[in-house]
């Protein structure tokens, strides 16, 4: 039976968890319809109620179902996809890579609101409040010792590219949009995220959307 995937995402600009969900349907390697619902316009809600129950982005529908959390959809995919690399190969490599996204999932609460989403713009030196710099450095901690540790490999943070990286792409963007000073390693790091394949096609067409959301008043 054929899968039928489809994805449902918001604005590419300002949508990070959009962007992973995306970046986990591209590593599966399986075919997929992107269903495009603009976020924050009088219309986003009744579009939003036809896909999610959580009238969030994003969603995966497959056969009937209906996935609607970044990290289900990411486990979800791994099992349909086992051989593609989503998780690291490794057991202990995969267990800490588990942990690392689930602290993503649930945490670093002030750096997402202080510092959404905004790949088109530049905003160096801005928003860097205390709580966002806090969370800032607990994140590059957590990179570097995932580099350390399993990284001999490849670019990234288990060495090939996986959930991890996934989770974490759209902070790489954050990072670079409110200029956040990082050392060279975690700087390396960065490079390797953003200029990863799928990765820079997504930010490509982000640059492309003529939709404008207002983060700050």
């Amino acid at each position: 039976m054929p899968l039928n995937l489809q994805l449902v995402i918001g604005n590419r600009n300002y949508s990070s968890w959009s962007l992973r969900a995306w970046l986990a349907m591209r590593q599966s390697n399986l075919p997929f319809d992107e269903i495009f619902v603009p976020l924050n316009r009088p219309e986003t809600d009744g579009e939003l109620e036809k896909h999610s129950p959580s009238r969030l982005v994003p969603v995966l529908k497959w056969n009937g179902a209906t996935i609607w959390d970044s990290l289900a959809i990411i486990e979800t995919l791994a099992e349909m996809s086992p051989d593609a690399g989503i998780w690291p190969a490794d057991a202990v490599a995969r267990a800490v890579a588990r942990s690392v996204c689930a602290e993503m999932h649930s945490g670093f609460f002030r750096l997402r609101r202080d510092m959404p989403m905004d790949i088109r713009t530049d905003r160096a030196g801005t928003q860097h409040t205390e709580g966002a710099l806090a969370d800032v450095a607990k994140i590059a901690a957590r990179w570097a010792e995932c580099r350390d540790r399993f990284g001999d490999s490849g670019a990234f943070l288990f060495g090939a590219w996986s959930a991890a990286d996934i989770m974490y792409a759209p902070v790489v963007s954050r990072f670079r949009t409110y200029g956040v000073p990082l050392d060279a390693k975690i700087q390396t790091y960065m490079d390797a995220v953003w200029n990863q394949a799928d990765m820079a096609a997504w930010v490509a067409a982000a640059r492309d959307e003529p939709y404008e959301i207002e983060l700050f008043s």
